[in-house]
Order: C-alpha cells, then structure tokens, then sequence
C-alpha cells in the first residue's frame, strides 16, 4: 500500500517509521538535531513550495510535508486496518 505526502509524493507504507507534527522542530532539541543530521546527509526532502505542516520519517529519507500531520496519520491508519 501507498500513503500520499503532497504534491507529486508517494511512499510505500512499510517505509514509513513515523510521522510528526511541523512543531515538533522547535520544541525538541533532539528533534532539531535529528533535522540537522538528515539534512547534512542530505536526506531530507521538501514536498512543493507550501509550507511545511508535518516531517515524515521513513527508512531512507526524511520530508516535510504540506499536509498535516493529522491527515498523515489518518491515511496510516487507514491502510494499517486493512
């Protein structure tokens, strides 16, 4: 099964680790870290131009979407019921 991220972006649903909301960033210093080293990696992608409302973890890459995180889990969830 597939989830949507945003604009043109499609993962495979056994990718994906976690999902989180955009705030996360600034509340956390773990989190900010963890930004930081994936885009030193280079393996941080961003979905479109919007603004980003959520960060998607996945095995291999970390984007930022422009749909939020509660829209995200929710088509998770989905997929995890069926």
């Amino acid at each position: 099964m597939y989830i949507h991220l945003g604009g043109e972006k499609i993962i495979r649903s056994s990718e994906l680790i976690a999902i989180f909301d955009i705030s996360i960033e600034k509340s956390s210093k773990v989190s900010k870290q963890f930004i930081v080293h994936s885009q030193q990696d280079k393996k941080l992608e961003r979905i479109g131009e919007e603004e980003a409302k959520s960060i998607v973890v996945t095995k291999n890459t970390v984007y930022y979407s422009p749909i939020s995180s509660s829209t995200l889990k929710k088509r998770a969830k989905i997929l995890l019921e069926i």
